[in-house]
């Protein structure tokens, strides 16, 4: 093997690793949050969870980068291993949608299909365009790479060395299985290595019964990855990724066992040995799965047999993994749900606040003050991986969707810090043990109920991307804005009567003015939503600020 054709073999699989790379950002560019809609249907149940795990990875190009995403889910706390089980059979499944496409021998498409995509990317102001342009070019990219790979292979025939090593693939195919595996393992893409099967067996450098062997140790080497990022996860995350490679494992097994039966039905399949690998590719996953899929409480159950212990349960769901970077789609709604969380806690947080000025409640203000910071946490938290996000391949639209939440972090921060303030006043009166009058007591209560309605509104927005309540949340709080105005006017009507003293009179002045403004952020978060949507109509809603 001399110093051209390792240059070429290894230059061929760049330009396939990178095209396959760049087909994937534009394919999830042009699917935009169909990939996250298709996402949340996942855990259903495990038929639902094969067919979206197929879908998926068809659109990721890999089912590494699926499993590694449910690892992320399970750890996360929103997904079951029974749950993650059926995608990650569907994962394997649609990673054969590569071979089948190799299998097709677009080769003399490839250059067009570059230069069609370049046209579009540099010509097109249509950025869905674009995005299929991008696509376009991975194809090509795909292609190229495979053409140079088989090209570069093809004195590998010749070379009794290596004919030899084939040969004995094929009387031990565990020997074949070892090759697969570890070649899988150091490449991390098991369409990879089938597409180097597929350009060995096109130049003749390997027959269907050496390329079997190798072909079901791809499937095992490619659970490599998963494992790897389930260190350092969860027991329930170890788990599903341990599953991976145990349903591999158990097929792979099978196989072997039937060996001698799968090689003519799969030479019956095609005239071509580049088809033949892909159809026995598709066959093993799909089968596989059809045998294993009955079964998937069998395979919780040994699982958990063979790495026990008791799951933890997280204090609250982590959204926030970094195993989801590499689908921005995907990452961005995760983010979108950690965001919803802190909404929640900045409510609570405002209204234990609130609960320590009505009722001289000590433990409620030590609480809210407690989740006060866990909500500067998740601010933390939140724009570290929203900046994270922005470093990888996003659309324009997924560029705007980080702008809007970047926006809303800082206004779901400012409620906490107001519910903070209430907090501080709820101290003060609890300390100087005072009192509000029974109006005052009333009029509290009645304006902290509408600023937390309007706070629960803004949080729901933010979850459902409802446009409609969005440009309602500023009508609510103009009504807030008045409210603020009587409670103001009526308690001075009170200080002026002597109905109240006047140092309670100022902590109560304070707290509705801290309710007012956290209305105001509040309602920022309306116009956020609103003016991300790059299709919308409505025109832009004042800002409010402190």
């Amino acid at each position: 093997m001399d110093l051209d054709m390792l240059i070429g073999v290894f230059g061929g699989l760049g330009l396939f690793l990178y095209g396959m790379q760049t087909l994937s950002d534009g394919l999830q560019k042009v699917a935009g949050d169909r990939l996250r809609r298709l996402l949340e249907v996942l855990t259903r149940n495990p038929l639902t969870g094969v067919i979206m795990g197929t879908v998926v990875t068809a659109i990721l190009q890999s089912s590494s980068a699926t499993t590694v995403m449910i690892v992320g889910f399970v750890n996360a706390g929103l997904m079951t291993l029974r749950q993650a089980a059926g995608v990650i059979m569907g994962a394997n499944v649609g990673t054969t949608v590569t071979a089948q496409i190799i299998a097709l021998d677009l080769s003399e498409a490839a250059l067009p299909a570059t230069a069609l995509g370049v046209l579009l990317i540099m010509f097109s102001k249509n950025k869905r365009t674009r995005y299929v342009g991008q696509a376009l070019v991975g194809f090509g990219l795909l292609f190229l790479g495979m053409t140079t790979m088989s090209t570069s292979m093809k004195p590998l025939a010749d070379m009794q060395w290596f004919t030899d090593l084939t040969a004995r693939f094929a009387q031990n195919p565990f020997l074949g299985v070892l090759a697969g595996i570890g070649l899988t393992g150091i490449v991390q893409s098991s369409s990879a290595t089938i597409g180097i099967l597929q350009g060995l067996a096109r130049e003749g450098a390997i027959s269907l019964q050496a390329a079997l062997p190798v072909l079901f140790g791809d499937n095992i080497g490619t659970t490599v990855t998963a494992l790897l990022a389930s260190i350092g996860t969860s027991l329930a995350a170890r788990r599903a990724a341990v599953m991976h490679t145990l349903f591999n494992v158990i097929g792979t097994i099978i196989f072997l066992i039937i060996f001698p039966l799968v090689v003519p039905i799969v030479l019956r399949s095609s005239t071509s040995i580049v088809q033949q690998i892909a159809n026995a590719h598709t066959g093993f996953n799909v089968a596989n799965t059809l045998i294993q899929l009955p079964f998937i409480g069998v395979l919780v159950l040994l699982v958990t047999r063979l790495i026990p212990g008791e799951t933890e349960i997280p204090s609250r769901p982590h959204y926030l993994d970094r195993r989801f970077l590499h689908s921005p789609a995907v990452a961005l709604q995760q983010a979108r749900k950690h965001f919803v969380l802190m909404g929640q806690i900045a409510k609570e947080t405002v209204h234990l606040a609130a609960e320590g000025v009505l009722n001289n409640d000590d433990e409620a203000v030590q609480r809210a003050f407690q989740l006060e910071q866990e909500v500067n946490q998740m601010e933390h938290e939140g724009i570290q991986y929203l900046l994270d996000i922005s470093k990888q391949s996003i659309s324009d639209q997924q560029s705007e969707m980080i702008n809007m939440m970047l926006n809303v972090a800082n206004d779901l921060e400012r409620i906490g810090d107001h519910g903070e303030n209430i907090g501080e006043l709820a101290l003060e009166k609890i300390e100087a043990k005072l009192g509000f009058s029974e109006q005052a007591q009333e009029e509290l209560v009645l304006m902290r109920d509408q600023v937390l309605a309007l706070v629960e509104r803004a949080v729901s927005v933010l979850q459902t991307d409802n446009k409609t309540l969005a440009s309602n949340l500023y009508k609510y709080e103009e009504q807030i804005d008045e409210l603020e105005t009587q409670l103001r006017n009526s308690h001075m009507a009170r200080l002026n009567a002597g109905a109240c003293l006047t140092t309670p009179g100022i902590i109560f002045l304070d707290v509705i003015s801290n309710l007012e403004r956290v209305a105001d952020h509040a309602s920022n978060i309306g116009n956020w939503i609103i003016d991300y949507t790059p299709t919308h109509t409505s025109p832009n809603l004042p800002e409010h600020d402190d």
